[in-house]
């Protein structure tokens, strides 16, 4: 038996929801739901509401809620990520692969050596491919995600973080133990042109730790990607 659809909405507060907009379009020209069809309505909450297509209409379709539980698959333990913006479409792929690996909310920033161009409708565009994530791994939140144009700024999100790790790819070694995290956490990882002395060291005085990635130079999105997984090792997300 296959998985029910899982479809994101506002926020549910009686037996019968309307799906609309681009969650009502995917809905019906591409998965063909139809009436009587079994669906997973999720408002952000950490809930999910087990529901039946009753209605379809031209811009939207109705649903009855038969039942609702608190989803199984969030992660515990809390990652934020911050990373620098990149290039063309590989910023998306970082907000695609931290959803799965369980990040709670991913801070995207500009920096001395970023070249990248940023604006609200590329926000907007990370923010679906978070949501689309969240319903192909089966979470039942999505991870808020924000945008900085400093990397100051940045940082500073994080001050209620326990512990704050900064990848660094010009240290020697690590300065920290990543495998000695124990709760909240934020993750820094640079931009395509990665980060200056200034900003390393402005990251130590607001309280990050410098880790290194290995002897090898990674690509941007690869450092992000595999920061995230050995964050969620650690703090037992992947075990």
């Amino acid at each position: 038996m296959s998985t029910p659809r899982r479809f994101f909405t506002d926020s549910i507060t009686g037996g019968e929801v309307y799906l609309e907009g681009e969650e009502f379009v995917h809905a019906k020209t591409v998965l063909r739901v139809e009436e009587g069809s079994e669906i997973v309505l999720l408002d952000g909450s950490g809930k999910e509401y087990a529901a039946i297509v009753a209605k379809l209409e031209k811009h939207r379709l109705l649903a009855h809620i038969t039942g609702v539980n608190e989803g199984d698959k969030e992660p515990k333990a809390h990652l934020y990520l911050l990373c620098g913006a990149l290039k063309g479409d590989k910023t998306e792929l970082i907000v695609q692969k931290a959803t799965e690996l369980g990040v709670s909310k991913i801070g995207v920033f500009s920096s001395e050596y970023c070249s990248a161009y940023f604006n609200e409708n590329k926000l907007e565009r990370l923010r679906k491919v978070a949501r689309e994530a969240a319903k192909q791994c089966l979470r039942s939140r999505a991870p808020e995600i924000v945008y900085f144009d400093g990397l100051e700024s940045a940082l500073k999100s994080a001050e209620y973080c326990r512990d704050k790790l900064f990848a660094c790819e010009f240290l020697d070694g690590s300065r920290g133990n990543i495998g000695g995290i124990t709760g909240e956490c934020a993750l820094v990882v640079g931009s395509e042109g990665g980060f200056s002395e200034r900003e390393f060291a402005m990251a130590e005085k607001l309280g990050f730790t410098g880790i290194s990635l290995g002897k090898r130079i990674l690509r941007a999105e690869t450092a992000a990607i595999a920061l995230c997984a050995l964050a969620a090792y650690a703090l037992g997300e992947l075990g």
